[in-house]
Order: structure tokens, then C-alpha cells, then sequence
């Protein structure tokens, strides 16, 4: 058995209905699932879901609700932490759980927002107008960003903890072992460790081929480990196909590491289940 709760569909910028979802959801073993499309932004954003169709995203949720009484379904949305714009408690009355996470670091000399996990032209123009191709700065301000989700906005699943890695293909900019990376990864760690926070290991870099390891990365779940930080599984899927891709290759991972349980929602809470190299149970 699976969980995930990292998903996208139409409303947002995946592919296919939230029924094709939940129908992939039965046939590959995933006993309860949770609906994140990218929130509302207020400033133009391909990618995330319009505000007018919230209503119809939580609306089509219930009525799946109905139509799976077997699937147990949530109310989610991955939602980005800018300060003084949008934040994850804003759309906490709504869900049953929020995604936090950093997809913007600060923003160009005209105002718009700079996207960290888009493209790498776009990447390199912002550390450039930005940072001044300073790339420990642009690393510490992503993580400083991170720790001030933690502490102010309190999602229940921080997503892709280390997501601006995916900008960093061959070391081109640091290694991980360097040391002001690690200390930056410790002290977000440390942020979250002693809370409810659930910790995402997310497998969809690996699936796409852009990072050879998933988020966070090996060194760090081990990190995650020592601390007591509870994780979760999940694919960050775009389309039904990938509902649970590489998540037999990452459950072995997980239980080398360490890990004997994760985190999934059931029964209208967050709870620990055995994980094993096979998957779930409970």
C-alpha cells in the first residue's frame, strides 16, 4: 500500500481530472490520497491554480469524496511562502492540509518575483539582477526564506526542502559537502525539528532526471533521521502515471537509512505507518 499527498491536476499545471487520479490512486495500491494543486498567487503565474477556480477545485474534491467512499480523498493545495504576499496559513481554513513551500526568492529590479525552480535562464538572469551571480547568497536567502515558512506559516508538509538544488546539475555552482551549505540545510533541520511538521521526501527529480538524488538528499534524511522528524512519501505528480514513480525504489532507501515509519493521512489525521522495502502497512 502507498500514500501520497503531493499531486497536481488540471487545475493547476498537471494533467488529467482528479477522478484520473483517484482511479490510478486504486489501481496502484494508494489507500488514501491528497489533492495539492499549486494555490493562488496574486500576480500572473502559468503554473499555479486561478483564483475564481478554488471553489470548483475544493467542490469536485467532495464530490469524489462520494463517487470513492473506498479511497479516502483530502483537501490540499501546495502553497508558496513569499512574505507579505502569500503564505500557507491563508488557505488553511479551507483544507485539510497545506504543502509549504519556496518556489520565489525575493524579487527583479521590476518587481516580479523571482521563480528559483523554472527554467535555468531564468535562474541565472535572477542571480545575476539579484544576487549579483553571488550563489552562497542566493542559497542562504532560499534556505533563510524556508526557515521563516517554518517558524511563521506552519504547513503541515514542508515540500522539496532542498528544491534549488535542481538549478545545480554537476555542482556547477557548490558541492553539498560544502560547509556553509550544510550549515544552512542544520539550521533549517533544526527549525523544524520538536514540531508537528512533516518533512516531504519528494521522488520527482528523480523521475524527470533532474537530480540524481531525491529531495532532500541522502545525507540529509539521515539528518532528518537523528532528529526524530517525521517524513512522508510522496511523487509531486503531474499527470496520473506518475502517482507513485520510484516510490519502490525509495522505500528500500528510506528503511536502509533508517526509517521504520512515515507519516500519511488517515482517518482525518496525520499518523505514523510501518513502512517496509514493499511499501506500507497498516
Amino acid at each position: 500500500m502507498w500514500f501520497n499527498c503531493h499531486t497536481h491536476s488540471r487545475y493547476c499545471d498537471g494533467v488529467g481530472e482528479l477522478s484520473d487520479y483517484a482511479a490510478q490512486a486504486v489501481a496502484n495500491g494508494v489507500t488514501s490520497l491528497g489533492f495539492s494543486s499549486h494555490a493562488p498567487v496574486p500576480f500572473d503565474c502559468s503554473w499555479c491554480m486561478k483564483k475564481e477556480n478554488v471553489r470548483a477545485y475544493l467542490d469536485n474534491i467532495e464530490q469524489l469524496k462520494k463517487e470513492q467512499p473506498s479511497l479516502q480523498l483530502y483537501k490540499g493545495m501546495e502553497v508558496d511562502y513569499i512574505p507579505g504576499t502569500v503564505s500557507p496559513s491563508d488557505f488553511r481554513p479551507l483544507l485539510d492540509y497545506t504543502v509549504g513551500s519556496v518556489h520565489f526568492i525575493d524579487r527583479f529590479p521590476d518587481g516580479k518575483p523571482w521563480e528559483i525552480d523554472g527554467s535555468h535562464t531564468v535562474f541565472l538572469s535572477g542571480l545575476e539582477a539579484i544576487f549579483g551571480n553571488d550563489i552562497r547568497a542566493a542559497i542562504t536567502r532560499y534556505f533563510e526564506l524556508t526557515r521563516e515558512m517554518i517558524v511563521n506559516a506552519v504547513p503541515e508538509v514542508v515540500g522539496h526542502i532542498d528544491k534549488i538544488k535542481i538549478q545545480n546539475q554537476g555542482n556547477k555552482f557548490f558541492d553539498e559537502g560544502d560547509a556553509w551549505y550544510r550549515d544552512e540545510v542544520i539550521k533549517t533541520l533544526d527549525a523544524v525539528t520538536g514540531s508537528d511538521m512533516i518533512v516531504e521526501v519528494n521522488t520527482r527529480g528523480l523521475y524527470q532526471k533532474k537530480s540524481t538524488t531525491p529531495y532532500p538528499s541522502p545525507w540529509m534524511l539521515e539528518e532528518i533521521l537523528r532528529r526524530n522528524i517525521p517524513i512522508t512519501l510522496s511523487s509531486d505528480a503531474h499527470h496520473p502515471k506518475d502517482l507513485v514513480n520510484q516510490f519502490e525504489q525509495m522505500a528500500p532507501l528510506l528503511v536502509a537509512i533508517g526509517f521504520r515509519k512515515i507519516s500519511i493521512l488517515r482517518d482525518g489525521s496525520w499518523q505514523p505507518v510501518t513502512l517496509t522495502p514493499d511499501g506500507l502497512v497498516y
